[in-house]
Formats: C-alpha cells, structure tokens, sequence
C-alpha cells in the first residue's frame, strides 16, 4: 500500500477526524478502489471460513489495508458485500477505535 495505488493516496489523502462523501473521485481512483474491493473480495471469498480477516485470520495485509479502510469511510466510497463487512470488521478493532480516538483528541 504505501508504495501502490498512488492515485487513491494522491486524490484521497488519509484523514481519519473528517468526512468527505464523494471527494477525489478520478478514473485513476476509481480504477484502484475497484483493484482493492476486487482483491478483498477474492480473499475473503476464499477464506470466509476461516475468520473475518483477509486470509482468516490476522495477519500483515490487514494492517496495510487499514489505511485504506479509513479512506473508504472517510470519502463515503460505496463497497461490494464482502469487501464492506471486511471494511466494518477492521474498523470494529480495538485498536482502530484507540486509533480514532487518538485522533479526535489531537489539538490542530
């Protein structure tokens, strides 16, 4: 991730406090978002019965994934089944919500 889908990280920056339904929608972004909801359905496709994460269970893709996850919510992007009950499993972490709330306490 920190490395790929430059368009989503260019047009769609990370920013967990605010809400932008709609915002940075380009063909180069909506190519990526369909790359990544394209991959995260396959996978969890494949592994549902495994556990709610990409491969089952925890493992590194997910923390990569994380990121995107909040851009996701943040600019409202519409998702496929599995990819959002995927999406809501990762924002449901313990330690995504100490993430947001770490951020909401962050004096700008």
């Amino acid at each position: 991730m920190h490395a790929g889908f430059t368009a989503l990280r260019t047009h769609m920056p990370m920013n967990i406090t605010a809400r932008h339904p709609g915002v940075g929608h380009t063909p180069e972004v909506d190519a990526d978002i369909a790359r990544i909801t394209g991959l995260w359905q396959e996978l969890r496709h494949q592994h549902q019965a495994d556990g709610p994460f990409l491969f089952g269970h925890f493992t590194i893709a997910d923390a990569f994934y994380a990121p995107v996850v909040t851009r996701f919510l943040t600019y409202d992007v519409p998702l496929p089944p599995l990819a959002q009950a995927y999406a809501d499993h990762i924002l449901s972490l313990p330690a995504m919500q100490e993430w947001y709330d770490a951020a909401a306490a962050e004096v700008a």
